[in-house]
């Protein structure tokens, strides 16, 4: 076979050389031990967790060490492509303060190792795949798809391995005449892996591949022994090529996927190997599991069952980045938490992160314990960054309540900060939707009374607290002052002055001064339960404060 001749029938258009490559895409100028790391979706429209997970890691493993993190877009299969999906991932990655220093961006790529759309880096591929038609390692395959259906079905009955290789590779041995007349007359053909691998060899006969793999360590695997496609028909690559190729000429020296790509490596050992590239650093990280509340057993996170795998879910209801990275970073870090504990002020961008203490078994993702971290740092949040990000968020996904963070920066920033302060600051926001929950009666158009009275209070004497408390309301009471007066209204119409008196005692009381300020409360902001009364009365200000009490006793 004059393999030259075949390289020029099946890529006539093909006129650049590897080596014109070579020129193209230099070596990075980094210093020494730093890493070039990469995240590549695919444009489905779902960024997921783990998609997070994973770029968390690759961005800390490369910026911690001097070195690139980019992003590629790994498009080459069309027919799962969504429209508006690449906008999705970069405005979804942007949201959780994924920050690259090159790839593919809303305006077009940024950086001088791209294309950064696989989609348009089809002549580099095609390059390749001709260098290695020349070196008889691959072939074009013209077998059809009910063809290769019927060799399934038949591997099926004899319960032998699924694929196209040894006696089941019928292009393989094709002359290159035959070749010659098929591609003349059109029949379509992929190009496939003329793979070394054995697949007769039995016991110790089989030959292994040995990886050093970052996380798990040396990964001993069978040879691939799969005359895998490599070009489809159409002239797009398979991931499998793609990212040997890519990966060689953007230089990434390490590569974070997850475990569902062991399976693969053997083949992508292969790949490397005849295409002369060195080998990137594989990371591969556990999978993201959750208990199932059903059975109480782990499984791993679904698409379909848990809302939570999806990033749109933490996006809508608006989850603090800086809190959901905290988080991210405990899972993927097992020393995370130890040294949280010791810097407990310290930027998360000052830990050490290391491939060597990520989880190599299924990662538990725990939502309630995410929860309990965002409560956790958006307390440490100052009230004036914690505005602006609300007002971010909802511009996208509360539109009509976005006027709240801007109109009146002094009162919503006071509203935002209400009990973060002091020796045991509340800890119980979590999320912008449920801040805008929380904060909803500070404003007339949102205020409503959700609440009924306490079961002690009639309604009778529940007119009767208000009436006096707007008797003896005065806006420039300090709370000691304020809360004394709560207590001669308490005592005045039979209440206990301390809630340890009544519960003493109940005979006595009709219930206690507890009582009384829930009603207080209630008027005020509709809910029996809130913050301390008295601050946030003096953030709504006098003239409201007594509109709504008013309100109330006509209710």
């Amino acid at each position: 076979m004059d393999y030259n001749k075949l390289a020029e029938l099946l890529f006539p258009h093909i006129t650049k050389t590897p080596e014109e490559y070579n020129t193209i895409f230099p070596p990075r100028n980094l210093p020494e031990g730093a890493m070039v790391t990469r995240l590549g979706p695919s444009p489905t429209g779902f960024m997921h967790l783990g998609n997070l997970y994973g770029a968390f890691a690759d961005e800390r493993l490369a910026h911690q060490s001097g070195g690139v993190f980019f992003l590629r877009i790994e498009d080459t299969d069309d027919k799962r492509e969504v429209e508006g999906a690449i906008e999705i991932i970069i405005n979804s990655l942007k949201f959780f303060g994924v920050n690259f220093d090159e790839g593919a961006t809303m305006t077009g790529d940024s950086g001088n190792y791209g294309p950064y759309h696989q989609s348009e880096r089809g002549e580099i591929y095609q390059c390749f795949a001709k260098e290695m038609v020349r070196k008889g390692q691959v072939y074009p395959c013209f077998m059809t798809a009910e063809e290769i259906e019927e060799i399934r079905k038949k591997q099926e009955e004899n319960k032998e391995t699924p694929g196209i290789y040894g006696k089941y590779a019928k292009s393989r041995e094709l002359t290159y005449e035959e070749i010659e007349e098929k591609v003349k007359a059109g029949v379509p053909y992929v190009i496939r892996l003329k793979s070394t691998g054995n697949p007769d060899a039995t016991g110790d006969d089989v030959r292994h591949v040995e990886v050093e793999d970052a996380i798990r360590g040396t990964l001993r695997m069978p040879e691939n022994f799969q005359d895998s496609v490599i070009l489809k028909a159409t002239g797009i690559p398979t991931y499998h090529f793609a990212h040997v190729i890519d990966d060689h000429f953007m230089y990434t020296t390490h590569v974070i996927r997850g475990e569902e790509w062991l399976s693969s490596l053997p083949l992508h050992v292969e790949l490397f190997e005849k295409t002369g590239f060195p080998l990137p650093i594989y990371c591969h990280t556990a999978q993201l599991m959750k208990i199932d509340e059903e059975s109480g057993q782990k499984r791993k996170l679904s698409k379909r069952k848990d809302p939570e795998l999806s990033l749109n879910f933490y996006r809508e209801l608006g989850y603090h980045p800086q809190a959901v990275r905290e988080y991210l970073l405990t899972i993927l870090n097992s020393n995370y938490e130890e040294w949280r504990i010791a810097n407990p002020d310290a930027p998360a961008e000052d830990f050490k992160f290391t491939v060597g203490k990520m989880g190599n078994s299924g990662v538990l993702f725990d939502l309630v314990k995410l929860n309990d971290v965002c409560k956790d740092t958006l307390v440490k949040i100052p009230a004036s960054e914690l505005r602006v990000f609300m007002l971010n968020w909802a511009k996208e996904f509360a539109p009509e309540m976005a006027h709240y963070f801007e109109d009146n920066i002094e009162f919503i920033e006071k509203v935002l900060d209400l009990g973060r302060t002091g020796d045991k600051p509340r800890k119980d926001l979590i999320y912008a939707r449920q801040i805008l929950e929380f904060i909803g009666y500070f404003f007339d158009e949102s205020f409503k009374r959700e609440d009924g009275l306490p079961e002690n209070v009639s309604p009778e004497d529940a007119k009767a607290v208000l009436e006096a408390y707007l008797k003896t309301y005065d806006h420039s009471d300090d709370q000691s002052a304020w809360f004394d007066k709560i207590r001669t209204i308490a005592t005045d119409l039979g209440y206990a002055a301390k809630p340890k008196d009544f519960k003493k005692n109940p005979e006595m009381y009709k219930g206690h001064v507890g009582d009384i300020s829930t009603v207080i409360r209630e008027a005020v902001t509709g809910r029996a339960q809130s913050p301390d009364i008295w601050e946030i009365q003096q953030i709504l200000g006098e003239e409201r404060t007594v509109a709504r009490v008013k309100a109330a006793m006509e209710a």
